[in-house]
């Protein structure tokens, strides 16, 4: 323990015993190979892009990196983002993480698509809709996701939503942000369409089309082709294995890649600079990207808002097992929504009690930014003075308490912690 952080501090801010913290940190040090694993609940914080520092700080020093067994592996939160992240889905990167203020990296995506760019970063979902309530953005086009259930602070986001000049959505299904669109424009799912996937261990692979897409449905790149054409900018393409060739261009990592070898190989894990590579399983073997590894300190931060008498519980957010994030899918099917169909809080037995409430029986759960009402449900995996709510029901939309508080590095929101109250309903 460090001068500053004496064991009585760490078992406060932990709540768990320093003794514990300091055999569970030897045997991690001492372990010939270990693995971090990691989700949205070390990320999904105002300090999250710290916690993941505080992961990456801790592997380097005890030398779990680099070798087979070893490393940090986050378990990404959808289908696909990693694959979304590679190919530039982040707002201040292009493919490959190359840096949007890189002079040279501007001047070779400025070449490769014949346009002039900014060397200014983008906004993320949640800056996004910040500006749209400031005024500065008026029209926006969303494709395959659901702000309404999925970002926080719904009360703001449903009048974002409202307040454009105009707005396009593109689904499979008529979301709930589809019913504040203009334009709804019918997309395909995953498996009436060709196109490559890219695993959380960076293996990238083709799934291949199986049916016919329904109706006036269409790929997503031919819709955003069409509009592109539309908008006076040519995108000229005729397959996705031609898109594909224009990504490997500029994204070295997978440069080696091609549709042909992914589907002779079933999959190639990046980096895979050149043809005959065979692709990369374990990272960071003989060096990191920029020489050494880089040790970041970070300090201790409250949340931005902590429990008080007023909202003295905890809220914690995320996703049940019978469900996928706002329900789109899952609760579309009679199986899954035959398992789980209602939302429920899960409480420590013991704070039922203290409310004077029985399992299963109704409350209303309410935060600064509103209130919901759903079924109690007592359980000991929810440690006493915290509640979790899964996020996938609009009748009790868990994003109508949380914060839209940003991380200052990463920009992602703080879904895993707010204060609120419980109340029998």
């Amino acid at each position: 323990m460090v001068a500053d952080y004496p064991p009585d501090r760490v078992e406060k801010l932990t709540g768990v015993k320093a003794e514990l913290i300091e055999e569970v940190a030897r045997v991690y040090a001492t372990a010939e190979r270990a693995i971090t694993f990691w989700g949205m609940g070390i990320s999904q914080h105002t300090t999250g892009t710290d916690n993941t520092r505080c992961l990456i700080d801790l592997a380097l020093v005890t030398g779990h990196i680099g070798r087979p067994g070893t490393g940090l592996h986050p378990l990404r939160g959808q289908n696909n983002v990693q694959g979304a992240s590679d190919v530039g889905l982040i707002p201040m990167v292009y493919t490959d993480y190359q840096s949007v203020k890189d002079p040279q990296v501007k001047k070779k995506f400025e070449k490769a698509w014949g346009i002039s760019l900014s060397d200014k970063p983008g906004l993320t979902v949640v800056e996004i809709m910040h500006q749209v309530l400031d005024g500065n953005i008026k029209a926006m086009y969303i494709m395959g996701e659901n702000p309404f259930l999925s970002d926080p602070n719904t009360n703001k986001v449903k009048k974002a939503l409202a307040a454009m000049e105009f707005l396009v959505v593109q689904d499979i299904f008529l979301t709930q942000t589809a019913r504040y669109a203009d334009v709804v424009l019918p997309a395909t799912a995953f498996p009436e369409k060709t196109g490559t996937y890219t695993n959380t261990d960076r293996r990238v692979q083709v799934g291949e089309k199986a049916l016919v897409p329904p109706g006036q449905a269409r790929t997503d790149w031919e819709v955003v082709a069409d509009m592109a054409r539309r908008m006076n900018y040519p995108m000229e393409y005729d397959s996705v294995e031609e898109i594909f060739e224009e990504i490997r261009t500029v994204t070295p990592s997978m440069a080696g890649m091609t549709y042909e070898r992914l589907r002779e190989t079933g999959g190639i894990n990046w980096p895979a600079p050149d043809e005959d590579h065979p692709g990369t399983n374990v990272l960071f073997e003989e060096e990191f990207p920029i020489g050494k590894g880089k040790l970041v300190a970070c300090e201790w931060k409250p949340a931005f808002e902590v429990e008080d008498d007023e909202y003295p519980l905890i809220l914690n957010t995320g996703r049940m097992l019978e469900h996928w994030h706002t329900g789109v899918m899952t609760r579309r099917s009679k199986a899954l929504h035959g398992i789980q169909p209602e939302a429920l809080v899960e409480m420590h037995p013991d704070d039922l009690e203290d409310l004077e409430v029985k399992s299963g029986d109704f409350v209303r759960v309410s935060s600064r930014r509103g209130e919901i009402r759903l079924k109690a449900i007592g359980t000991e995996h929810t440690p006493r003075g915290s509640v979790f709510i899964p996020f996938h029901f609009e009748e009790a939309a868990a994003n109508l308490l949380t914060v839209d508080a940003l991380d200052p590095y990463g920009k992602i929101p703080e879904f895993k912690y707010c204060g609120v109250k419980v109340e029998p309903a």
